[in-house]
């Protein structure tokens, strides 16, 4: 669809290897991406790794309307017109398990690139303290800074092999949140998948608008996962997200689902962490695949 392409111009002049972290793993992981300093110790005896044989993988400096930002990037090796899937981060940043996500969905078949959205405010992965990385970085970070990095690596991936009119994204936590945002906000995005992102919060210059707020303006359905154990997202918030699609007016909204993991806490899908839910995480990661193709990715 060249209209599609066309407004990203101005912007711009199978299945994972999934076997334990080993040791050699873990240390010649952590010799290129790494693993942010706030997620350790890692569990790296679940850990995912998935290589990057066939792949074109790696960190790429993408031009934006707001300076450069760096970003990671995978995808099959020689192949052009990819369905393009924008992955966004924890309030970690493009640490190894993000990367290794984008690895993942290129070994599917996609282009999946990453944008550091917090650079402009530092490295959250040199930061040690959740604490501090909430304070000094992610809520000084713009919603409307992210969003324009994000079209920057979709305009980035339109050059660099990927299919202007096939445009997904996915992220995690902090990301989650995101991906709703900018399903309201991209309207040539085909569809999105949150991984229990947050719903609502307070207003902030930062942060104008919330999941809740922009439900009637989604562009492209979104499928929410979500954990019924997840302290930090109350099940009352879910409920009132899934009132809220059901009765919005635009038909993006209504068409968007959302799958509750009763037994799950949040990040279940961190293959790294303690939260991490085996059953969940798969579950989950199939459902997206799967919302993925149904719109056309």
């Amino acid at each position: 669809m060249t209209s599609q392409h066309s407004e990203f111009d101005s912007l711009v002049p199978g299945r994972p290897l999934e076997r334990p972290f080993s040791r050699r793993d873990f240390i010649a992981t952590t010799a290129g991406v790494g693993f942010a300093l706030a997620t350790q110790p890692i569990m790296a005896q679940t850990a995912i790794h998935t290589d990057s044989a066939g792949l074109v993988a790696g960190r790429v400096k993408v031009p934006s309307a707001l300076g450069e930002v760096e970003a990671y990037q995978a995808r099959p090796a020689g192949q052009e017109r990819l369905p393009v899937i924008l992955v966004v981060s924890e309030i970690f940043g493009v640490h190894e398990y993000i990367a290794d996500v984008c690895r993942r969905l290129a070994k599917l078949g996609y282009l999946a690139i990453a944008p550091e959205v917090f650079a402009r405010q530092g490295d959250p992965r040199q930061i040690a303290s959740v604490a501090e990385i909430l304070e000094k970085i992610t809520a000084r970070t713009p919603d409307a800074q992210v969003l324009a990095d994000l079209d920057a690596c979709a305009a980035w991936a339109f050059q660099n092999g990927g299919d202007p009119g096939r445009l997904g994204i996915t992220g995690f936590c902090y990301g989650g949140r995101i991906t709703w945002l900018y399903s309201a906000y991209r309207p040539s995005l085909r569809a999105g998948v949150a991984w229990y992102g947050r719903l609502e919060g307070a207003i902030t210059p930062q942060t104008p608008r919330h999941p809740l707020d922009v439900a009637d303006d989604l562009k492209a359905p979104v499928l929410g996962l979500y954990g019924g154990l997840d302290t930090g997202i109350p099940l009352e918030s879910v409920e009132k997200m899934e009132t809220v699609l059901q009765a919005a007016a635009a038909p993006a909204a209504r068409e968007s689902r959302i799958v509750l993991y009763d037994q799950a806490p949040h990040a279940f899908h961190a293959d790294y962490r303690p939260s991490y839910r085996k059953e969940d995480a798969e579950d989950g990661w199939k459902r997206m695949l799967a919302w993925f193709r149904q719109h056309g990715l």
